[in-house]
């Protein structure tokens, strides 16, 4: 489990935002070479003097970041769009998840990224090209837990893609479970189920020219023996977990997930399966890796809605979850819409977006005006 922020920092932070107005602005996230002294040298501890500079990949075939990443006996913090940034990342790693997903990120634009060290609060950033927006932003204290989820449907361009990371994150993973228009436009996420060959020529690629462990996340077929079926081809391919979310892509959020069709794919396979579908309590864990045989189990709205389900102690208010969260999206300078948009969901769950804290979030346009 990591240590909780230093609230003395995160306080300073706060106090003086709501103090003085300061131009603390995320729109969106910066590499920035400016800041005020004091805010830089509070936040630059983590940053390492010998990693400074822009770092732009080679291209060749990368042998040097071998990782060893266990999937027993783990809880998982599940890939989510727009919300799975470094921020509640680590804040679910503080109240105890064993792996955390970053949000999906299409190859295409992460080709498009140069690789930045951070020094003014110590993170590592890749940075569009040409511009300052960070499409994906870690730091040390989550390299040995964090999975880079990339959205793709090309094996080279994958590759590609990965190589330019893996020195910085624990694993790489492959979507192939999003039902989102965009993703089946363009052959990702789960127009990938129904290319098996597409599937094993990405996994393949990726495995026999990188260290990093390689997985990826599925959806149900709409017959279990297919789905199964496909999942022993996905084994076939050398990969280190699977995961798979117990949902068909017709399937709603309010759909129960089907967990025994995920414990059929579990009795199929030796490597081991990340069961995700309707984790809502830290009881959930327990219960779904019982009735799957799952080696590990991995939640998404759970974790969103309150980051503390993965504290065996109980959940602890969402109040405290909220601010502690807002405290991290200063500290590591989020994407402001990012931010926004995981507060309403918070709200959203809890409360109300029309009462009055749901549309201050709503009306803020920057971490100064949340915090």
């Amino acid at each position: 489990m990591l240590p909780f922020v230093p609230r003395a920092r995160a306080d300073f932070l706060l106090s003086g935002i709501l103090a003085s107005g300061s131009s603390v602005r995320s729109a969106p996230p910066r590499a920035r070479r400016h800041q005020p002294a004091a805010t830089a040298r509070s936040l630059a501890s983590h940053a390492s003097s010998k990693d400074v500079g822009t770092v732009v990949t080679s291209g060749r075939k990368n042998r040097s970041c071998p990782r060893n990443m266990e999937y027993e006996n783990k809880h998982v913090l599940a890939p989510m769009v727009r919300v799975g940034t470094l921020p509640l990342r680590l804040l679910a790693a503080q109240y105890g998840a064993d792996i955390t997903y970053g949000e999906e990120i299409i190859d295409h634009k992460f080709l498009k990224c140069e690789r930045r060290i951070n020094e003014h609060i110590g993170s590592t950033d890749f940075v569009e090209k040409g511009t300052e927006n960070v499409v994906f932003r870690t730091c040390k204290q989550e390299q040995d837990r964090v999975v880079f989820q990339m959205g793709t449907s090309d094996a080279v361009r994958a590759l590609r893609a990965a190589e330019m990371v893996c020195k910085d994150v624990a694993a790489v993973d492959i979507n192939m479970g999003c039902p989102k228009s965009f993703s089946l436009s363009g052959g990702m996420g789960a127009a990938l189920l129904n290319k098996p060959e597409l599937i094993h020529d990405i996994l393949t690629t990726l495995k026999r020219n990188m260290d990093t462990p390689v997985t990826c996340k599925i959806r149900l077929l709409k017959h279990s023996p297919d789905t199964v079926e496909l999942a022993r081809r996905i084994e076939k391919t050398g990969v280190s977990a699977l995961a798979v979310h117990g949902r068909r892509v017709s399937d709603r959020p309010r759909d129960p997930a089907k967990w025994d069709e995920i414990a059929d794919i579990v009795a199929a396979l030796s490597i081991p399966v990340i069961a995700n579908g309707d984790v809502f309590e830290y009881d959930d864990f327990q219960h779904i890796k019982v009735a799957t045989g799952a080696s590990s189990v991995m939640v998404a709205r759970g974790a969103l809605w309150n980051a503390s389900i993965f504290s065996p102690e109980g959940k602890v208010p969402w109040e405290d979850v909220k601010r502690e969260y807002i405290r991290k999206s200063i500290l590591w300078d989020n994407d402001v819409k990012s931010t926004k948009h995981t507060l309403k969901e918070m709200i959203m769950h809890y409360s109300c977006l029309e009462l009055p804290e749901g549309k201050a979030v709503i009306k803020s346009d920057t971490l100064a005006d949340l915090a």
